[in-house]
């Protein structure tokens, strides 16, 4: 019996894909991840302390605010990145669940994640932009993108700035 033997892996190779990478593919994780985190990320990086969102909703991290309270303890950028991977995972798969023709289309589906990130599953798998994906409109579902420019009731002007970044990502590589 022959036995072949593998080299041993290069630094930073050989450990496992994290959770998004895992469900949706490497290039779809990059995309998404460089996504949410260039727009929910300040130019220190995550926020590592709890603050208040611009409609005073508790946030940390990369826009994370799943169970964060203002007595949240500090966290690490590791730990930021792995709670960000995690959640756009889950985000990831809600959204492949109302969407399922977005699986293999890469920057649609990222788009649309970053977007759930931002509205959540349920105010995604209500939108336009849902419903046009599902009857495939898919140039008219990644203008749809554009109508999320809301907080509080109020146009902002850094979400529309982050919706036109989303749109742009999500008319790369248009299925015919």
């Amino acid at each position: 019996m022959t036995t072949t033997r593998r080299p041993a892996p290069a630094a930073g190779r050989g450990k496992s894909p994290g959770a998004l990478a895992a469900l949706a593919g490497t290039a779809m994780a990059a995309l998404c991840t460089t996504m949410v985190a260039s727009w929910e990320d300040g130019p220190k990086g995550p926020a590592l302390v709890p603050y208040r969102d611009i409609v005073g909703v508790w946030t940390q991290c990369s826009g994370e605010t799943l169970g964060v309270t203002a007595s949240s303890p500090p966290e690490t950028r590791q730990g930021c990145a792995v709670k960000l991977d995690k959640r756009l995972a889950s985000f990831a798969q809600g959204v492949a669940t109302c969407t399922p023709n977005l699986r293999g289309h890469d920057a649609q589906w990222a788009a649309a994640t970053s977007l759930a990130y931002n509205i959540g599953i349920a105010g995604y798998c209500r939108s336009t932009v849902d419903r046009r994906f599902d009857a495939g409109q898919w140039r008219s579902a990644c203008d749809a993108m554009l109508m999320w420019d809301k907080a509080g009731g109020k146009r902002v002007q850094g979400l529309a700035n982050r919706r036109a970044a989303e749109r742009a990502l999500c008319l790369t590589g248009l299925p015919a």
